[in-house]
């Protein structure tokens, strides 16, 4: 999560995920203030290094609801106003599955407002950055630099595509100390992580730049690009296939 800008993260190397579908919640006001992990059981399709996430809801993920307007699901309601914790996120919990639905939501629908829940708190960045407005820098260039990056995943993704799988390098998770990248609290960091989606039949996939954590749950900072030399949408290391995950660093 560095201020200074630099070029976007690839992919990385660690967990799947069965994403079946989307279910209705709460719709997200728009923004206002809002050590490796040990690799578990293996998914048929993953690399031996790769854990599964639980199997998500089984509502339909590949197009717009037929009644009333598609909503997010719950992360960690109201965590980010409480203080930080060393505990390392689970890709098994039921606030990854519902981060990663909220995620595809906002790409489907190309309304980034759907993936608030999953999008790092404004209230856990006040309490993290060590920099004079916090709260500006979150509206200003971590959350418009994702509106502009879901905007771009939306142009190439069709209403009929499903997810297949999440790919997370929890192996190359790491614990960012304060004082690193002007932070004034630690957190977990995880560079690359992989949507995996089906399209007419073909796999493809995008990837996630960089997840971060807070109290034990992980959420999306930067989405196609840590940092962008232009004010424009990216999609980070787009492939035909699940594509390369890593490198490993960042922060």
């Amino acid at each position: 999560m560095r201020l200074a800008r630099r070029t976007p993260l690839a992919a990385a190397v660690i967990a799947a995920a069965l994403l079946t579908g989307c279910s209705s919640g709460a719709h997200p006001s728009a923004p206002a203030s809002p050590a490796p992990a040990s690799p578990a059981s293996t998914a048929s399709n993953a690399s031996p290094a790769t854990s599964a996430s639980p199997q998500l809801s089984s509502a339909s993920a590949s197009a717009p609801q037929a009644a009333g307007s598609p909503a997010a699901m719950p992360v960690a309601p109201g965590a980010g106003a409480l203080p930080q914790t060393r505990a390392l996120p689970s890709i098994q919990s039921v606030a990854f599955r519902n981060a990663m639905q909220d995620l595809w939501l906002a790409v489907t629908t190309g309304n980034p407002d759907l993936a608030l829940p999953a999008f790092f708190p404004l209230a856990a960045y006040q309490q993290v950055k060590a920099i004079a407005d916090p709260a500006a820098d979150w509206h200003n260039r971590l959350w418009h630099d994702f509106a502009l990056d879901v905007g771009a995943a939306h142009a190439v993704v069709d209403p009929a595509d499903r997810v297949a799988r999440i790919i997370v390098p929890t192996a190359d998770a790491a614990w960012i100390d304060p004082g690193a990248c002007y932070n004034s609290i630690g957190y977990w960091h995880v560079p690359g992580v992989r949507v995996v989606y089906t399209q007419h039949g073909q796999e493809r996939s995008f990837g996630v730049a960089s997840l971060i954590s807070w109290r034990g749950v992980w959420y999306v900072v930067h989405f196609g690009a840590v940092t962008r030399s232009t004010v424009t949408g990216i999609i980070d290391q787009p492939a035909a296939g699940p594509g390369v995950p890593g490198p490993p660093g960042g922060c």
